[in-house]
C-alpha cells in the first residue's frame, strides 16, 4: 500500500568534464553539453537495456539477471538518416507555431502524394528517443506559447539524449537557427530548453519549416 511512496530512479544522465580543480560549487555544473563526456540511459520493459555513450558510438547493453550483468547486445547503433515516425504531444497542437503546425500537418497530409508519416508518442522521453534512434525520425519537444523555453530540463534530460543521438549520427537542435542543442550554455541548473533531435535529413526538413 505505500507503493506510491517509492522513489523512482532516473533513467538518463550524463557526465561532463571539470576543467579546474578545487571544491566543486554549483556554478561547476553550468557547463554546455559539449563538455560531455559520457551519457547514457536505460529502458525497463520485459528486459532491461542500457543505452551507452562515452565519445565513440554508441552500444546497447542488456542485463542478464543469471548473471548480474549487462551484456553488449546492440554494437555501434546507429540512427537511419530518415524515418517514418514523428513523435510529439499534439495535445499541445493549438499552442505550436503555426510553421511547426503546418509541418506536422504536413506529416499527415503530404502534398506529394507519398504515405503519412506515423504518429507515435509514450510520453516518456527516454523511450520516445530510444524508439527514434532503433527505427528513425524525430523526437520533438518544442517551445510553445505556454512553454516558450520548451518544457524538458537542459542539464540532464535534453544533453544527454542530444549526445547520444548526434553520436548516434543523428542530429539535435532547438529550432531556433541551426543552434545545437550541445552548444547551450545553461544559466542556472533547472534551465528547460526546446529540442528537436533524431534522423538527420527529418530534422534538415523541420528547420526548412521553422525558416519560413
Amino acid at each position: 500500500k505505500q507503493w506510491y511512496q517509492r522513489r523512482v530512479a532516473i533513467t538518463a544522465g550524463g557526465i561532463y568534464k571539470r576543467d579546474k580543480e578545487g571544491p566543486a560549487t554549483p556554478a561547476d555544473c553550468l557547463l554546455p553539453g559539449n563538455k560531455l563526456v559520457a551519457a547514457g540511459y536505460c529502458v525497463f520493459g520485459t528486459a532491461c537495456m542500457m543505452v551507452l555513450s562515452t565519445g565513440n558510438g554508441v552500444n546497447g547493453f542488456t542485463l542478464d539477471p543469471s548473471i548480474g550483468e549487462f551484456i553488449l547486445t546492440a554494437d555501434n547503433m546507429t540512427i537511419p538518416k530518415k524515418g517514418k515516425i514523428y513523435s510529439i504531444n499534439e495535445g499541445n497542437a493549438q499552442y505550436l507555431d503555426n510553421r511547426l503546425q503546418r509541418y506536422l500537418n504536413d506529416c499527415k497530409f503530404p502534398k506529394d502524394g507519398s504515405k503519412p508519416k506515423s504518429a507515435r508518442y509514450v510520453g516518456s522521453m527516454v523511450a520516445d528517443v530510444h524508439r527514434t534512434i532503433c527505427y528513425g525520425g524525430v523526437f520533438m519537444y518544442p517551445a510553445n506559447s505556454l512553454s516558450p523555453n520548451g518544457k524538458l530540463r537542459l542539464l540532464y534530460e535534453c544533453n544527454p539524449m542530444a549526445y547520444i543521438v548526434e553520436q548516434a549520427g543523428g542530429k539535435a537542435v532547438t529550432g531556433r537557427g541551426d543552434e545545437r542543442v550541445l552548444d547551450l550554455l545553461p544559466t542556472k541548473l533547472h534551465e528547460r530548453c526546446p529540442i528537436y533531435l533524431g534522423s538527420s535529413d527529418d530534422i534538415d526538413v523541420i528547420l526548412s519549416y521553422l525558416k519560413e
